[in-house]
């Protein structure tokens, strides 16, 4: 499995949806999966985080599918924070071959979310999800580090397309190690 990471904006879900096309892996987004149940709406409007528990159920439950399947998974948003960073070293971290940090300027990311336009992209929605992100997102990968896995950053400025090429040089490079 890959897992992508960075702060909202930075591209997270257009570079893992090019990634699945690309590898035929399946694109699975935490975000995504929490909106369409609608359960959490309030949660998410708010920029806050749903219950760790409760998003690492959901999925573990999308990742299974894909397991069955006999395909592989890149995972979007998740984990987000140090108790499923934890359940992720201490359950699946043998499968995840490189964690992938998208990194943006904050005033890009407020651009991008603004055109964006999305109901939850509020001035203060989003600082609050860069506050939360940013408060774990170095945790996160220490412990993931603790696990072996690689740790990458990339520069997600420019074109998607030029940002596709950064992303996919370092999955290849990973895969042909």
């Amino acid at each position: 499995m890959i897992v992508l990471m960075g702060l909202a904006g930075s591209g997270k879900s257009t570079q893992g949806r090019k990634l699945a096309e690309a590898t035929g892996r399946v694109w699975l987004s935490a975000g995504q999966i929490l909106r369409e149940t609608g359960e959490y709406d309030e949660i998410l409007k708010q920029g806050k985080l749903v219950d760790d528990m409760l998003t690492v159920k959901l999925m573990a439950q999308e990742m299974a599918k894909v397991v069955r399947s006999g395909k592989d998974a890149i995972l979007d948003g998740f984990p987000r924070d140090i108790e499923q960073a934890e359940w992720i070293a201490g359950n699946i971290a043998q499968v995840i071959k490189i964690v992938v940090r998208i990194n943006v300027p904050k005033e890009e990311l407020m651009r991008r979310l603004i055109i964006r336009g999305r109901a939850d992209d509020t001035k203060e929605v989003i600082e609050e999800r860069f506050r939360i992100t940013e408060q774990n997102i170095y945790s996160v990968c220490e412990i993931l580090a603790t696990k072996g896995i690689k740790i990458v950053d990339i520069d997600g400025t420019g074109t998607p397309e030029e940002v596709f090429a950064r992303l996919s040089s370092v999955i290849t490079e990973v895969e042909n190690e």
